[in-house]
């Protein structure tokens, strides 16, 4: 039923955008200044990735984006390593030095792939579930597939990370990893915080997070995203 609701949802703000856009007022949008209108035009870019990258607009909180925006900003030659990819790794390709994003869905990996070709410095690896193993997922849906890979593969890759992205599956098991790898100073992006079982698996060890609650970019109700880091 959730999946028929969603996918009606979806459809509406397609035939939307291709009225809306007929007629200017999408490009009337864009051209606005304030959040609001962001937001707005940013609802008829769900599930859309073309339309989210011309936007240049990650599928995080407004709060979040800005912040991240400025805190990359400052800090020029960023390192970045993403669980789970999108319109959020070309964004981050166009802020930081090295972008390194990891995906265990192979079809939406053929996807992103085409759009992150010109972009020399970003690196997407693909990393399928397992059919066995310790670390599972969860969201709904991905009963029986194991993630234990997915988690491990930023041990792969050396150094530290300034910032890392945790968007993807097995997300409690990432911010473990996560918390290895950071670099001074560094910072730890976890969407989706709203989720008891994400401010769970934060809570208890002793770090600082910055709750981005707000307007988030395709969603009609307010969301949360979290910047997680080691106390200064």
């Amino acid at each position: 039923m959730k999946q028929a609701i969603r996918s009606a949802y979806v459809s509406v703000l397609r035939g939307a955008r291709q009225v809306l856009g007929s007629i200017g007022f999408l490009g009337w949008l864009e051209r606005r200044e304030g959040r609001g209108a962001r937001w707005f035009r940013s609802l008829f870019a769900i599930y859309d990735i073309d339309d989210l990258v011309r936007l240049d607009t990650p599928w995080w909180t407004f709060n979040a984006i800005d912040t991240v925006d400025q805190y990359l900003a400052e800090k020029p030659g960023a390192r970045v390593f993403e669980w789970g990819s999108g319109a959020s790794t070309v964004w981050l390709a166009k802020r930081a030095g090295e972008v390194i994003s990891i995906e265990h869905d192979g079809d939406w990996a053929d996807v992103v792939a085409p759009r992150i070709a010109g972009f020399g410095h970003v690196t997407l690896t693909r990393v399928d579930a397992q059919a066995k193993g310790r670390i599972s997922s969860g969201k709904f849906g991905f009963e029986g597939q194991f993630f234990d890979d997915y988690v491990a593969a930023i041990r792969d890759v050396p150094g530290q990370f300034d910032l890392i992205v945790i968007d993807g599956r097995a997300r409690e098991a990432c911010l473990d990893e996560a918390l290895a790898r950071l670099a001074p100073g560094g910072r730890i992006l976890f969407d989706d915080f709203k989720r008891a079982r994400y401010r769970a698996a934060v809570s208890g060890r002793g770090l600082s997070v910055q709750t981005l609650d707000g307007l988030a970019a395709c969603l009609p109700l307010p969301d949360s995203t979290a910047l997680v880091s080691y106390p200064a």
